[in-house]
């Protein structure tokens, strides 16, 4: 892995955006204007940042209960010579939002977010219908919300 380097402005944009971004008719001009720059110039260092890795994602956070959708946390056991290929069949589906490995019997875990929770159990059985291999689902018990803030 290579390292990245973020320059000052990088760093600012990171930090102070993780707090918040403007609800307007034009946010990313409000926000570039917020932090000194010109709403081109923080378009262009957010793509950047994005392509090079530094950001996983730049984009709002749903709650999707509020909304009237349903969201689950998964998991199964992916054979290691199929991992990949698990791992694509899983990410071919718009409800996935996103999978990621783990060491541990099930090694393989992933999101489902829908738009009706009846959806859950149906994505649930064509995943397994498409991978051949058992989905656990671990719906969520209780919600905490940690705040968390990661400083460049």
């Amino acid at each position: 892995m290579t390292s990245l380097h973020l320059d000052p402005t990088d760093r600012r944009i990171i930090n102070e955006l993780q707090g918040g971004f403007p609800i307007s008719d034009e946010p990313f001009r409000d926000a570039a204007r917020a932090l000194g720059l010109t709403e081109e110039n923080l378009l262009t260092r957010l793509e950047r940042l994005n392509e090079d890795g530094a950001l996983s994602r730049f984009g709002p956070m749903y709650n999707a209960e509020k909304l009237g959708g349903a969201v689950t946390l998964c998991a199964l056991s992916a054979p290691e010579d199929q991992f990949y290929k698990v791992a694509e069949q899983i990410n071919r589906r718009r409800e996935v939002a996103h999978n990621y490995a783990r060491s541990h019997a099930l090694n393989m875990w992933f999101v489902i977010a829908v738009d009706n929770p009846a959806e859950i159990e149906k994505v649930i059985s064509g995943i397994e219908k498409d991978t051949g291999l058992e989905v656990y689902n671990f719906p969520k018990q209780e919600e905490f919300f940690i705040g968390l803030k990661v400083e460049a």
